[in-house]
């Protein structure tokens, strides 16, 4: 039997590049993962609840509990921005030339 050797990334770029993606693809895996980071900070810092956060958002608790379980397959960046936003935090971008 053939051994496997393990992939690692260390960071989005990596990550898409590992996995085939591009470059436009680890952009958005950062940007989605630093919000993502992002919510479940201010929520835990609140000590909210996933019903509350849900209410405050005006979203489902089904996607508040995805999120902050880190499952965002089905959720779009602008409801995770719309969370932000209900939560008092709002994002700001910052552009820079890529290398």
């Amino acid at each position: 039997m053939k051994k496997i050797k393990p992939l690692e990334a260390r960071n989005a770029k990596e990550l898409a590049k590992t996995l085939g993606l591009t470059p436009a693809d680890g952009v958005e895996i950062e940007v989605r993962s630093d919000l993502n980071d992002k919510i479940i900070e201010v929520v835990n810092e609140r000590g909210l609840t996933h019903s509350q956060v849900a209410k405050l958002s005006q979203t489902s608790r089904t996607r508040v509990t995805a999120i902050l379980n880190r499952n965002t397959h089905d959720i779009s960046t602008d409801l995770m921005l719309r969370i932000l936003a209900s939560l008092g935090v709002y994002a700001r971008l910052q552009f820079k030339k890529a290398a």
